[in-house]
């Protein structure tokens, strides 16, 4: 085999098999973007590197490589071109390599999707591993909704959900996405938004909602909850025991509060504590918290979707053990970089630009960037 389809390989990487990654872009890529998991072996060699090693006849190209590399192994670049060569050089000096197929544009392209239960409705917990974007899919009786719909997948969630009964009637986004080009005007011809987050300029049709609000879905009722802190505008959902929380809450820490406004940062932190230990901590401790990322060190539930129960997170998160102004400083002191084209992707999602689909894709390749780095 030459290649690897980046689907193969994300069913390896779920399987807990152990993946030995040969990443050869450079260092900046690399570091601001990759593959990675607790059973990926991962090395990096740049391409010129091994263009050098071709080059001179003294060389093998299997020596740019640590001895004791547990085979076989996968080879990546940006768009599987360069990689394929240095796969094919692989494999003539008796390495058994493989090409990662359309490098990182196309491990972009993977979306997984696991059920977890919700009681009366079920429950569909979508994940882009290239990014860690989470979106879900509601079903109650014969209709549907979804939240936080990516664009890149807008044909996914209609298709799914025809496949379990259902017709596809509305979607939410549930704040103003920053990291990705959101498909709430592609799935649904009804749409919803939060009153505080149409504020900020949206210009296409949408309903809004308001804390207290319910929608309803078939035979039941899913509850809206303001959340905000990560942006003014955020709510979250309850569908039973679930709580589709967006960036509120995530299962490994808490979202940055600067990315609707720098300036306000320390307000909105203020807010976002406020949300966890006044809004959120109260609720049942089985509250099953579904947010919309998930980092490189988030642990899966049982169930193989990246979800906790809110009373296990009560007790192992630090933001529930912390005064509101410790909080504040430890957040603004944990920010790192911002997603990548995050304005150009707030303009897009406001309807305020437009991107065709090509361009929408590339925007948001890499790393989310949503959650604050305090842990």
């Amino acid at each position: 085999m030459d290649a690897l389809s980046p689907e193969a390989l994300a069913d390896r990487i779920d399987r807990g098999e152990r993946v030995t990654l040969l990443d050869t872009r450079n260092r900046t890529e690399t570091d601001e973007w990759r593959i990675d998991g607790p059973t990926v072996d991962r090395v990096e060699v740049p391409y010129m590197k091994f263009v050098a090693a071709r080059a001179r006849s003294t060389s093998d190209p299997a020596d740019l490589l640590p001895d004791d590399l547990a085979e076989p192994v996968v080879v990546v670049c940006a768009r599987g071109e360069a990689s394929d060569e240095v796969a094919a050089m692989l494999r003539e000096s008796g390495v058994d390599a493989v090409n990662l197929a359309e490098g990182m544009h196309g491990w972009a392209r993977v979306y997984r999707a696991t059920e977890l239960d919700a009681g009366k409705a079920t429950v569909v917990q979508y994940r882009r591993p290239s990014s860690g974007c989470l979106a879900y899919l509601v079903v109650a009786g014969d209709e549907a909704l979804v939240v936080d719909p990516l664009r890149a997948f807008a044909d996914r969630y209609a298709a799914d959900a025809r496949d379990r009964g259902a017709d596809l009637v509305a979607a939410v986004d549930t704040h103003v996405h920053a990291d990705h080009v959101s498909g709430l005007r592609d799935v649904a011809a009804t749409r919803y938004m939060s009153e505080r987050a149409v504020a900020r300029g949206v210009t296409y049709e949408v309903e809004t909602l308001a804390d207290g609000d319910a929608i309803g879905l078939g035979d039941t009722e899913i509850a809206v909850l303001a959340t905000p802190g990560h942006t003014t505008g955020m709510v979250s959902l309850r569908v039973g025991d679930v709580l589709l929380c967006g960036d509120t809450l995530f299962v490994d820490g808490v979202p940055r509060p600067d990315l609707e406004s720098g300036d306000d940062a320390a307000e909105h932190a203020r807010d976002l504590h406020r949300t966890l230990t006044e809004r959120l901590a109260p609720l049942p401790d089985d509250t099953v918290v579904a947010p919309g990322h998930y980092g490189e060190g988030a642990e899966r539930a049982p169930d193989g979707t990246y979800t906790a129960p809110l009373g296990d997170l009560r007790e192992r998160l630090w933001p529930f053990g912390t005064d509101r102004e410790s909080f504040v400083a430890r957040v603004l002191e944990g920010l790192g970089p911002r997603p990548a084209n995050d304005e150009r992707i707030v303009a897009v999602n406001l309807g305020r630009e437009a991107a065709a689909d090509d361009e929408a894709f590339e925007l948001e390749l890499g790393p989310n960037n949503c959650a604050a780095s305090a842990d």
